[in-house]
C-alpha cells in the first residue's frame, strides 16, 4: 500500500489542533496509512507533546526532504512563528491567528508544487484570524484565494452520511439568492466528482429542498422549480446519477440508511446540524466530548485538502482532555484520496 507525503497545519496555537496533532501521530493506523509531518512551530508541537503524555521526541525541519517519517517521533516543518511565551492557551490572539494562516498558506504552496500530496488542516479560530488582519474568516474561502478556485464547495463526511454545501458561511437571508440553477448545478458536479475520488464508481446523489417540505409544489416559496429542479435536470443530462429535490428532514435519514452517498444540502445549517447529530456526542457527567466523529473536506480545490470537523476548543486546550479522533479519520480519509488520486500522489 502507498503512503502518501500529508502535511498537518497545526491550526491555531493557542487551541487543540497541536495536542490533537500529537496524539493522532502516536496511533500506529494513521503512521501505516502516510508518512506525515507538521507545518507549525517546533516549540508549540512540544507542549502538546507534554500535554497528551506522549513518548515522541519532536524533531525541527527546514523543508520536506529533511524528513525520515520514522514512527518515534513528531517530525515539524518549523515556522517558528508561534513562541509559547508569547500567547496564552485558550485565549484568543493576533499572534496566533497570523501563525495559523502562515501554516496553511505554507501547506498550499508545498501541494502545488508537488512536496506532499496534501494537507491535513488543523482548526483555526475565526476572532484570532480577523485580529491577524486575514480577510477571510475560515478555510474554505482562504484555500480557495490561495489557489484561485472559484468553483468549490465544503463537503462533510461522518459515519453514516456525507454532504456537500450549495452555501456555507453566509448570512441565512442571502441564502434563497444564492440558491441559482447555476450554483446547484455545479454543486452537483462537486459532489459526483468527489465521491468518485473515495472510489464510489456509481455514485448515487440526492438533493435537498431548500424551504419545508421541498417546497410543496410552490406553496412555501419557488426555489424548487425555479433553481433546484432545473439544475437536477441539467445534471442528470449529464449521466449523473441525481434525483430530488427532497424534504431535507427526511431524506437526512434515507441517506444515513444507505439509499444515497451524497446528499447536496442548499446552506450550512441544513448539512452541518444532521452530520454532526450523528458523529458528535457530549457527555454532561464527564463535561467532555466523548466522540468526535466526521471529516471536512474541500472539493474542488487543484490541491488535496481534508479537516477536521470541529473548532479549536479553547476551553479544553491545555487539560489533556482534547479528543483526536476527528484528526485521525481526517489523515486515513486524506491518505485514502491522495491514493485514489495516485500518480500524483507522491512516495511508496
Amino acid at each position: 500500500m502507498s503512503r502518501p507525503v500529508l502535511g498537518i497545519t497545526m491550526g491555531d496555537p493557542a487551541g487543540i489542533g497541536p495536542e490533537i496533532a500529537a496524539q493522532a501521530l502516536a496511533d500506529p493506523k494513521v503512521r501505516e496509512s502516510a508518512r506525515l509531518l507538521v507545518i507549525g512551530d517546533a516549540r508549540v508541537m512540544v507542549v502538546a507533546g507534554r500535554i497528551g503524555g506522549l513518548d515522541l521526541q519532536v524533531h525541527a525541519l527546514a523543508r520536506v526532504s529533511e524528513a525520515s517519517f520514522a514512527s518515534d517521533r513528531i517530525e515539524v516543518l518549523d515556522l517558528a512563528n508561534a513562541d509559547p511565551a508569547a500567547f496564552a492557551i485558550g485565549r484568543v490572539s493576533a499572534v496566533c491567528g497570523r501563525a495559523a494562516y502562515e501554516y496553511i498558506e505554507r501547506g498550499v504552496r508545498l501541494a502545488q508544487e508537488g512536496e506532499i500530496a496534501g494537507i491535513v488542516t488543523g482548526p483555526v479560530n475565526k476572532e484570532a484570524l480577523a485580529a491577524a488582519g486575514v480577510r477571510h474568516s475560515g478555510h474554505t474561502e482562504i484555500l480557495a484565494e490561495l489557489t484561485g478556485t472559484k468553483a468549490y464547495a465544503m463537503l462533510l463526511m461522518g459515519k453514516e452520511l456525507r454532504v456537500i454545501h450549495v452555501t456555507t458561511h453566509v448570512a441565512l437571508r442571502r441564502v434563497p439568492d444564492l440558491v441559482t440553477r447555476e450554483r446547484v448545478l455545479r454543486t452537483i458536479r462537486l459532489g459526483d466528482r468527489a465521491m468518485r475520488d473515495l472510489g464510489i464508481a456509481r455514485p448515487r446523489l440526492a438533493v435537498c429542498g431548500l424551504n419545508p417540505h421541498a417546497g410543496e409544489s410552490g406553496l412555501f416559496g419557488d426555489e424548487e422549480r425555479l433553481a433546484i429542479e432545473p439544475a437536477i435536470a441539467d445534471a442528470r443530462s449529464e449521466e449523473i446519477d441525481v434525483t430530488g429535490p427532497y424534504p431535507a428532514d427526511t431524506l437526512m435519514s434515507r441517506a444515513a440508511g444507505g439509499e444515497f452517498d451524497c446528499v447536496v444540502a442548499m446552506y450550512h445549517d441544513q448539512g452541518h446540524t444532521p452530520v454532526k447529530a450523528l458523529g458528535f456526542r457530549y457527555d454532561e457527567a464527564k463535561k467532555a466530548w466523548t466522540g468526535l466523529s466526521g471529516v471536512n473536506v474541500t472539493v474542488g480545490l487543484p490541491i488535496l485538502r481534508v479537516s477536521v470537523d470541529h473548532g479549536t476548543a479553547f476551553d479544553r486546550a491545555g487539560t489533556g482532555t482534547a479528543n483526536p479522533e476527528s484528526m485521525v479519520e481526517a489523515i486515513l480519509v486524506a491518505a485514502g484520496m491522495a491514493r485514489s488520486r495516485e500518480p500524483a500522489a507522491r512516495g511508496t
